[in-house]
């Protein structure tokens, strides 16, 4: 039984990806367990059903993330392929999301920084406050950078971001 796990999980993992035996057979060769596509085909699908040789499996293993354990077992254990799409890109994203944050809280600490920095020099005088403010609205007029009225107010970024 475990062959025809297999030759299930193959199947509904390319679907999922939507991907043709084509690009699974891409995917194979990139990760170094080459196979072709009427192989993969022969394997979801041949009558008889072609066998899946260890290569072959450690690769799907690779190109699917799987565990061996996951690939040899029923297929159905894992929820619907509609199902395991949709926990693929909310993981992705997630991932994507935690990159962006961390920029994003890396920009506005340095956007921290700098304002210390202008207000230190606006606090000399009025002519350096001048010049400050002068400059940023220079600067926002040629949408360079934005504007640090943000920092004053709770943190929010600037209109338009």
């Amino acid at each position: 039984m475990p062959e025809d796990h297999v030759a299930a999980r193959v199947k509904l993992e390319r679907e999922v990806r939507g991907w043709s035996t084509v690009k699974l057979a891409e995917e194979m060769a990139a990760v170094g367990h080459p196979i072709n596509q009427s192989a993969i085909w022969r394997i979801e699908s041949g009558k008889p059903r072609r066998r899946v040789n260890l290569d072959e499996a450690l690769g799907f293993c690779k190109v699917f993330d799987l565990t061996m354990q996951d690939l040899t077992g029923p297929p159905g254990e894992l929820a619907t392929p509609r199902i395991r799409q949709l926990v693929h890109e909310y993981v992705q994203m997630t991932l994507e999301y935690r990159q962006l944050r961390a920029a994003i809280d890396r920009n506005q600490m340095h956007l921290r920084e700098i304002d210390v920095e202008l207000n230190a020099y606006g606090d000399k005088g009025p002519e350096q406050r001048g010049q400050v403010d002068e400059l940023l609205r220079l600067e926002e007029r040629r949408n360079l950078h934005p504007s640090r009225a943000h920092l004053r107010n709770q943190n929010q970024p600037p209109v338009g971001e």
